[in-house]
């Protein structure tokens, strides 16, 4: 076999080791520095990774709140704000592994981001997304080891989304060029003027030859990276090219709960057998009509009292609070003793685009005193609350 061909697997062999050993490093300092009993590491990783103006910083906080999660984003090359760091990012270079997996981790240690973070830039190389394995594994690891203890609610399973927006190099340069412009052309008013804070300007952003520079770095080294976890964690490739509207929609699709995925699996087994409300709603339409058919076919005579009830006493009611969209019937009919009203009730208001909810109240209703044993006899009286919905009147005041 050449050494062509045996290349690309002493590099990655390579890549391995060098992530093992900057991981170990940088746990072993965190073990010392915190104590494993509060190494709580947050129960969801989102990763967000995309060539330069591919919209990371746009749709971050359209991705947390998906998740429903409320922290901020932990946006990675900000965090790396050393002298040399600074320099390397000038020139449209990446900073060390080492530093980002040690700044990172202890930043995902903080409390806000327990139930979950967003990684904006992580992993960029392969090296990082053997650290990422490492760590995810080792939150695992805390998981089993504290499932029977007091502190099982910390050391939670840990769920990974890497989320990729793509754009190709033509529209990466247009748009980090045109940021800059952007950017430039704000802070030049903001010192004409006085008027507002000028904002960070990178370098980058003013050069297309240092912007394409960028681009390429991600399509040699980040791209690849990012398409290996593909066959570790869920993984969602979105197309970012289109407006802003439509690479949103595309990221709610991609990020839809999903709770045989998410759930501890002791938990999703106790509740899976509870039906999905998008299952019950499948068929309820159809459903609807052949319970109503029945009615008519099987007890005609009762269901025509139950409509004419209604048209007769409960509707002139209802118009009465048209404006409202909500009204309160009380009804003390006898015809409500019949098991099978309620359900004809409810069908025929269904049927006719109203939402109606029956609540039954029982009282005691004294009817007879015995002066002699000091006993009272009662009678119980039923009364049927009936609140029906309905979309109001629109009324325009102006």
């Amino acid at each position: 076999m050449s050494n062509e061909k045996q290349q690309p697997a002493v590099v990655k062999d390579l890549e391995i080791k060098d992530a093992q050993l900057i991981f170990s490093a940088v746990w072993d300092d965190l073990e010392e520095e915190f104590g494993r009993e509060n190494l709580c590491f947050p129960k969801e990783l989102l990763l967000v990774g995309g060539a330069p103006g591919s919209g990371k910083g746009t749709h971050t906080r359209f991705v947390l709140k998906a998740r429903g999660l409320t922290c901020p984003p932990i946006v990675v090359s900000e965090l790396l704000t050393t002298p040399e760091a600074q320099r390397l990012k000038d020139q449209g270079f990446m900073v060390g592994d080492k530093e980002v997996v040690g700044i990172m981790l202890r930043k995902l240690l903080e409390p806000q981001f327990r139930d979950g973070a967003l990684l904006d830039g992580f992993p960029r190389t392969r090296v990082q997304v053997e650290c990422l394995k490492l760590l995810v594994n080792e939150i695992n690891q805390l998981h089993n080891e504290f499932a029977h203890t007091a502190l099982a609610k910390s050391f939670r399973r840990p769920i990974v989304h890497a989320m990729v927006l793509f754009i190709t190099e033509k529209t990466s340069i247009e748009r980090q060029l045109k940021r800059g412009a952007d950017i430039a052309a704000h802070n030049k008013r903001v010192t004409e003027t006085g008027d507002g804070q000028e904002l960070e300007l990178r370098v980058t952003d003013l050069d297309e030859e240092a912007a394409r520079r960028r681009y390429m770095v991600f399509k040699e080294k980040t791209w690849d990276a990012l398409k290996s976890l593909k066959e570790i964690y869920h993984y969602h490739f979105i197309n970012a090219e289109g407006p802003i509207e439509e690479v949103e929609q595309n990221i709610l699709d991609e990020l839809k709960y999903q709770s045989s995925l998410e759930l501890e699996p002791e938990t999703y087994d106790i509740v899976r057998n509870i039906p999905l409300a998008e299952e019950i709603i499948l068929h309820a339409r159809q459903e609807l009509v052949k319970r109503l058919d029945s009615y008519q076919l099987e007890h005609e005579e009762l269901f025509k009292r139950v409509v004419e009830l209604i048209e007769r006493k409960f509707m002139p009611i209802i118009q009465r609070h048209a404006l409202s969209g909500r009204a309160q019937l009380n009804t003390e009919d006898e015809l409500f003793t019949q098991s099978l009203v309620l359900p004809m009730v409810l069908d025929v208001f269904s049927e006719r685009g109203f939402h109606a909810v029956i609540d039954k109240t029982i009282s005691e209703i004294p009817v007879r005193f015995d002066v002699q044993t000091g006993l009272i006899e009662c009678r119980q009286k039923a009364v049927f609350r009936i609140q029906v919905n309905f979309r109001g009147s629109d009324i325009r005041r102006g």
